[in-house]
């Protein structure tokens, strides 16, 4: 009988050694797929894990705030010209709680500027669309410069508006 177990334990040895591979093997597979899987995720994500995308997605835009500057602004234009009178209504827009305080509070100094501004204007210049550009970016560093003559931060005012333009 010994001689019918030494036969049938070389047989058992060689059925278990399929099946410690095949483990192995299984093992093997989902490493290695785990392995790829993390370094899809990687280069998928690459942009995210950079450090400069992290300081973007810190820097949170604060809803943007408006502020009107009313009564609409109405100036003469020169006597020559066929169109007398200017009507414009401004906002100004900004980010930043502290400017728009900053801005309410200079209300008086930001009109008169202003004002000054668009009772210079000629006729012409106004007249294409062009014109009305470059009086908005004439107005803004307008106003920036009222923001840092008073200590402000002038680049914390984003953009002025003209939300009526009227010429008569």
């Amino acid at each position: 009988m010994a001689t019918a177990n030494a036969a049938t334990a070389p047989a058992d040895a060689a059925a278990e050694a399929p099946k410690g591979s095949r483990k192995k093997l299984i093992f093997i597979l989902i490493v290695t797929l785990a392995a790829i899987g993390g370094a899809a995720a990687y280069f998928l994500k690459g942009s995210d894990a950079h450090p400069d995308a992290a300081e973007k997605k810190a820097e949170h835009k604060l809803p943007a705030q408006y502020i009107a500057l009313d009564p609409p602004f109405v100036v003469n234009f020169d006597a020559g010209s066929t169109a007398r009178f200017l009507q414009v209504a401004v906002q100004l827009m900004t980010r930043d709680p502290e400017t728009v305080e900053f801005l309410k509070q200079h209300d008086p100094v930001i009109r008169n500027d202003l004002l000054l501004l668009l009772g210079n204007v000629r006729y012409e210049e106004v007249q294409t669309r062009e014109g009305k550009e470059a009086l908005l970016q004439t107005a803004l560093e307008a106003v920036r410069k009222i923001l840092k003559a008073e200590g402000a931060k002038p680049e914390k005012l984003e953009a002025v508006y003209f939300t009526s333009f009227v010429m008569q």
